[in-house]
């Protein structure tokens, strides 16, 4: 075996526009890695990117990483480490202008290509002429219904023309809408020379892409069984070593927080997923073959991952400025929260009544202690948001809201940050597209354009939701006690558009049973009220012990226009885990009798003090909820 055939290992050092902006140095110089790569591209960032551009024509890209990366010139030639990310955003060319710029200033010889063929904006009305209706992904209805006019229309590219730059000897990569998980494949596919066909190989590299490219994670970040995490304050960014064959082992660099666990691994794969078949341009994978094993501290092996062709089409995010936005929050404490938060409404709806306002929503947050401690501890909070014209929304609503101040219920005042001027805020339209209508192109250091070829086969092989559950079935009999969710289960959730997804999976074989029986759409529905108008699907991966849900519509039109307070997703989970549900009491027992859950050193009270709680020799003992 060829030197090049040793597993190549990509390190990951971002998981989104904002992350961390030590991390590239800290990977860089951790530990040996082949290749650096980040995600910088939620579905809400092509906005804040279009944005900027609408101030700026030359911007477009995440200026963070150009920040990241500068200082790192030096190394990252001397130490032969490639680099592939998806900051280029909406101006790939220009970042990597801006980086050829800044090379030469520092006399620094890198080898940078860009990826091109993602922005359709400019051809919309081109391909709905040709017959393509753009149909919205979830509701269905041809784009022609939408109203607004786009600003950003990106199609998710594939990994191949990452791999014709680095077959080219880039060094740097910068990339524009790619799938996420497109830069790790990249490097992947390069490193090992897969054919387009190897599909199993691909679909191993895309599930490694998936489970790094949130970057910490992967590493007990957002983790519903944090306190199993030895220290969570600052933890390690991932790694993942891919070996011909497509299996990984996901780690870390040695000393750097956090753990890489089964746990976290499994929650990572849950992380805003679908169905059973995870869609990429390149190859679909099946998500309920992989397969996960404990490789000692800090390292987990995926293998047995399959793969089968791609679809004909890939995704489009589509998205708009739709209207303004504004939003106050109300402190009330005490008895009767309710009724307090029903008398703002109702003076605000009666001050409002002639205002231009499109849809409003009062959302009345948290839960008073019956025997308060403290201030704090007596306190919810009612959060109140509108979307309208600008004027109607800006000034008209913060003065509606600020005439409450000595003329509503008792104790009322608000938190500071609400504003007099509205912000304008965006509309996300998902359709697909075929792959053939795009414009795929590498773009090399010395201006030359290679064009990426599409895959040599390509089929839709989705399969449907699991539409026939498990009857409910109690193996237990009566032998069951009330308890938390999350006394026996884990949880992860997320977004995807305006879409929502749980998963929830068991920590033994036995628990994963009584889940795989009992928990069907229909309790989901009874647990999760806000979910009880919607379609869900639900899918089994039983080589994960999990159940995954998708709930359509929870996000209305996406995070970008949803009033809703977790407008991502991201604590769905953690909700449902604390949803009290009969659970088997064997079941409970053994799982007291394992837990492992690091209790902290302490908890930060409400108002700000801190308290002791078990200290170490208690290592061994769980909370009365079963943590």
């Amino acid at each position: 075996m060829t030197e090049k055939r040793r597993p190549i290992r990509i390190a990951n050092c971002s998981g989104f526009y904002g992350d961390r902006l030590s991390a590239m140095a800290e990977m860089l110089e951790g530990g040996e890695i082949d290749v650096i790569t980040g995600d910088y591209l939620a579905e809400v960032t092509m906005l804040i990117l279009a944005k900027d551009r609408l101030k700026d024509p030359q911007a477009g890209y995440a200026k963070s990483f150009q920040r990241q990366i500068e200082p790192l010139l030096e190394r990252i030639a001397a130490r032969g480490v490639k680099v592939v990310v998806n900051a280029g955003g909406l101006a790939p060319a220009a970042l990597a202008a801006g980086l050829r710029t800044a090379c030469a200033a520092r006399r620094v010889q890198l080898k940078i290509a860009h990826i091109e063929g993602d922005d359709i904006l400019d051809r919309l009305d081109e391909l709905k002429l040709a017959g393509h209706t753009l149909s919205h992904l979830d509701t269905g209805e041809p784009m022609a219904s939408w109203s607004y006019p786009p600003l950003t229309a990106n199609a998710y590219l594939g990994a191949w023309g990452i791999v014709a730059a680095l077959r080219e000897g880039a060094d740097i990569v910068i990339c524009p809408r790619v799938t996420d998980a497109s830069v790790v494949l990249g490097p992947a596919a390069w490193w090992h020379d897969w054919r387009m066909d190897d599909w199993n190989a691909l679909a191993g590299a895309v599930v490694a892409g998936h489970v790094i490219e949130c970057g910490t994670q992967a590493t007990g970040g957002n983790y519903s069984g944090f306190e199993d995490i030895v220290d969570l304050r600052r933890p390690g960014f991932p790694l993942a070593e891919i070996a011909a064959d497509g299996a990984s082992v996901i780690t870390k660099h040695p000393g750097t927080g956090g753990n890489v666990t089964m746990g976290t691994v499994t929650a990572q794969l849950l992380y805003e997923i679908q169905g059973l078949d995870y869609l990429n341009p390149d190859v679909t994978v099946q998500l309920d073959t992989i397969r996960l094993s404990d490789q000692g501290e800090d390292r987990v092996l995926i293998e047995a991952t399959r793969g089968t062709p791609p679809p004909p089409t890939t995704k489009v995010a589509i998205t708009a400025i739709g209207g303004f936005e504004n939003s106050m929050m109300f402190v009330l404490t005490g008895v009767d929260p309710a009724r307090k938060a029903r008398l703002v409404e109702q003076a605000l709806r009666a001050r409002l009544a002639g205002a231009d306002i499109r849809e409003s929503r009062f959302e009345l947050i948290g839960a008073i202690d019956p025997r308060p401690a403290s201030q704090l501890a007596a306190t919810t909070f009612l959060r109140v948001c509108v979307h309208g014209t600008e004027a109607a929304v800006g000034r008209a609503f913060f003065d509606a809201c600020m005439e409450l101040a000595l003329a509503s219920y008792p104790g009322m005042f608000t938190i500071k940050g609400g504003s007099r001027t509205a912000s304008a805020y965006g509309v996300y339209w998902p359709a697909i597209v075929p792959q053939d209508i795009l414009a795929h192109v590498t773009v090399l250091e010395d201006g030359r354009r290679v064009k990426v070829p599409l895959p040599p086969v390509m089929h839709d092989p989705s399969r449907a939701a699991s539409t026939t559950e498990a009857p409910l079935v109690t193996d237990f009999g009566d032998n069951c006690e009330q308890a938390p969710l999350g006394a026996l289960f884990d949880a992860r959730s997320g977004d995807k558009g305006g879409n929502g997804n749980v998963g929830i999976w068991a920590r033994d074989e036995q628990s994963f049973d009584w889940l795989r029986r009992n928990f069907t759409s229909d309790r989901l529905r009874e647990l999760i009220p806000e979910a009880h108008d919607l379609e869900i699907e639900r899918h089994v991966l039983p080589n994960l012990l999990a159940v995954n849900f998708l709930l359509k519509g929870l996000l209305d039109g996406g995070a970008t226009e949803t009033m809703r307070f977790d407008s991502q997703a991201k604590a769905l989970g953690e909700y449902l885990l604390s949803r009290s549900v009969p659970l088997p009491r064997p079941l409970l027992l053994r799982a007291q009798a394992k837990c492992s859950r690091r209790p902290l050193a302490g908890h930060i009270r409400l108002d700000g003090s801190i308290y002791p709680r078990a200290n170490d020799d208690s290592a061994a003992t769980c909370s009365d909820e079963g943590q």
